[in-house]
């Protein structure tokens, strides 16, 4: 399975690197890992609601030009379905099982995702009803996705 993550904007701290590496190295033994970074866009301080529109569609249109015909997209959206990490695992597990070489999660910028890309999304995952940083949510959903890997596979994990 190819596991692919779209993120837009760069890490810039450190720890969120070293914690982005340690699982990428983890998940190598189960998955091949992609990750790719895409350009944000500035967004000024008090922006209306039609520039940020248009600055999620700009990213939107980037999102979307890096996610290959095929694949299984499941787009990180705070409206989306939240999962345990068993039903994670379970969902993960199941579209392996059903043929599907591919899942791509979406993480988008500051002010989310535009409509284009939930609507190519084929689900959609919150984790919570909160706003998480864009560069947190990368090391929460590898460690997610980690986890999954491990319950699949019927290895211990902390609970």
């Amino acid at each position: 399975m190819k596991i692919t993550l779209v993120t837009v904007g760069k890490i810039k701290e450190k720890f969120y690197t070293d914690a982005i590496s340690e699982y990428t190295k983890r998940l190598s033994r189960y998955c091949k890992l992609d990750i790719i970074q895409l350009a944000d866009e500035k967004t000024p301080d008090h922006a209306g609601e039609v520039l940020e529109r248009q600055i999620k569609e700009k990213e939107g249109e980037r999102i979307l030009g890096s996610i290959k015909d095929g694949a299984y997209v499941i787009a990180l959206a705070i409206e989306g379905e939240m999962l345990d990490s068993v039903k994670l695992s379970e969902k993960i597990d199941s579209l392996g099982i059903g043929g599907t070489s591919q899942i791509v999660f979406v993480i988008g910028g500051s002010l989310g995702l535009s409509d284009a890309v939930l609507k190519r999304a084929d689900y959609k995952l919150s984790f919570s009803r909160m706003t998480f940083p864009h560069q947190l949510m990368r090391v929460i959903l590898l460690e997610q996705v980690y986890r999954s890997y491990r319950i699949i596979c019927g290895e211990p994990y902390h609970k």
